[in-house]
C-alpha cells in the first residue's frame, strides 16, 4: 500500500465526531489492512460459499473470478458489468449486470435473466443485492447520475418483481437485518445509509437517514458509501469510496470505527476466513480505472452468516 493512501487511510480514523467506542472491535490504529490478491481491473462484489471460496466481480472487465482458500484464483464467469453478488440455496448466484440482474450455476453457467425492467421501463444500473429468508432478494438500481432515479426492487421467490423504493440519488450498497424488519440503502451522492421498515417483502417504508457519513479531508478523493454488510452484533461495516476506509456504524447508525481498508476507492466488503472474523475489501488502489485488489482486515469479531445453509458440491 503506497504511502500516500495509508495517510488518507487513516488521517482520521476515529477522529473527532465517532461515537464511543465498542470494546468488542479493535481500536482503528491497531488493525492494519493486509493484501490478499491484486486484480487488474477495479474489483467488486465480493462473496463467499460454504466451502470458503471468494468469488469477486471485476465490473469493467465482465468478469467474475473464484479463490479457493488455499488454491489459486481463476475465472469463474464472463459477465458484462458484474457487480453486487449473493449466493442462494441451490448453489445458485445472484449477480447485478449491465442492466440486469442474473442467476448463474455453481459453475458459473448463466440460467436466466430475472430482471431487467420494470413496468415496461429497463433497468439503468443494476448494483447490490441482499437475500431475505423466504428465497426472495432486494437489489438497487442506481439511477442515472444526473438525476435522482435510483431505485430499490424485491424479486419474490417466485420471480415476480416489485419496486419498494425510489427518487434516491445513486442508490448503491444493501442490506437487510437477520430479523426482514430493517433494510438499509447506501445514498451515495448524498453520503447517507437509509434506513425503512419491512411491512411486508414486497412493501417497505422509510424510516429515517439512519447514518450521515464522515465527508473528505486531505489525500482523500471522494466520499460515497458503496457496498455494505452486518457482523453478528448487528453493527454495519460501510465500504466508503474515495475515503480508504471501511466506517463501522453501530445498531442505533452511530459511528465507532473508522479501519483503514487498503482500497483508496473501496467498493464493497463480506465476512470471510475462520469463524467469519475476517473483513474482505474490494476497490481500486488508488483511481476505480487503476488496479484492483482485494485487502483483509483481521478484525477477531464474527461476521454475520449470510451463506446458504446448503449447498451441493462445488466446482471447486
Amino acid at each position: 500500500m503506497s504511502s500516500n493512501l495509508a495517510h488518507a487511510a487513516s488521517v482520521t480514523a476515529d477522529a473527532s465526531g465517532a461515537a464511543k467506542s465498542n470494546r468488542t472491535l479493535p481500536p482503528a490504529d491497531v488493525i492494519k489492512p493486509i493484501e490478499v490478491l491484486r486484480s487488474q481491473n477495479y474489483s467488486e462484489g465480493v462473496v463467499f460459499d460454504r466451502e470458503g471460496n471468494l468469488y469477486f466481480s471485476q465490473t469493467r472487465a465482465g468478469t467474475i473470478t473464484v479463490l479457493p482458500p488455499n488454491g489459486t484464483p481463476r475465472l469463474w464467469a464472463e459477465l458484462e458489468g458484474a457487480n453486487g453478488h449473493k449466493i442462494m440455496s441451490g448453489d445458485i448466484h445472484i449477480v447485478a449486470a449491465t442492466n440486469s440482474v442474473v442467476k448463474l450455476d455453481a459453475n458459473g453457467q448463466i440460467l436466466k435473466v430475472v430482471a431487467s425492467e420494470f413496468n415496461g421501463k429497463p433497468l439503468e444500473y443494476a448494483n447490490d443485492i441482499t437475500l431475505d429468508k423466504q428465497g426472495g432478494f432486494y437489489f438497487t438500481d442506481s439511477g442515472s447520475r444526473q438525476t435522482p432515479t435510483g431505485a430499490v426492487y424485491y424479486v419474490s421467490p417466485t420471480e415476480k418483481i416489485s419496486q419498494v423504493a425510489n427518487g434516491l440519488a445513486f442508490a448503491n450498497g444493501i442490506v437487510l437485518t437477520p430479523d426482514g424488519k430493517r433494510l438499509f440503502v447506501a445514498e451515495s451522492y448524498k453520503n447517507r445509509i437509509l434506513e425503512y421498515k419491512v411491512l411486508s417483502p414486497e412493501k417497505v417504508e422509510f424510516q429515517k437517514v439512519f447514518a450521515e457519513l464522515p465527508v473528505k479531508q486531505g489525500e482523500q478523493i471522494d466520499n460515497q458509501p458503496d457496498g455494505m454488510c452486518l457482523d453478528a452484533q448487528g453493527n454495519l461495516y460501510v465500504a466508503h469510496f474515495g475515503m480508504g476506509q471501511v466506517q463501522v456504524l453501530n445498531p442505533k447508525g452511530q459511528l465507532i470505527r473508522r479501519y483503514s481498508s487498503g482500497n483508496l476507492t473501496s467498493s464493497n466488503c463480506a465476512f470471510g476466513g475462520p469463524g467469519l472474523k475476517q473483513l474482505f475489501v474490494t476497490g481500486a488502489l488508488q483511481m476505480e480505472d487503476g488496479e484492483g485488489a482485494i485487502f483483509r482486515l483481521d478484525l477477531g469479531v464474527r461476521g454475520l452468516d449470510i451463506r446458504p445453509r446448503s449447498q451441493g458440491t462445488t466446482s471447486t
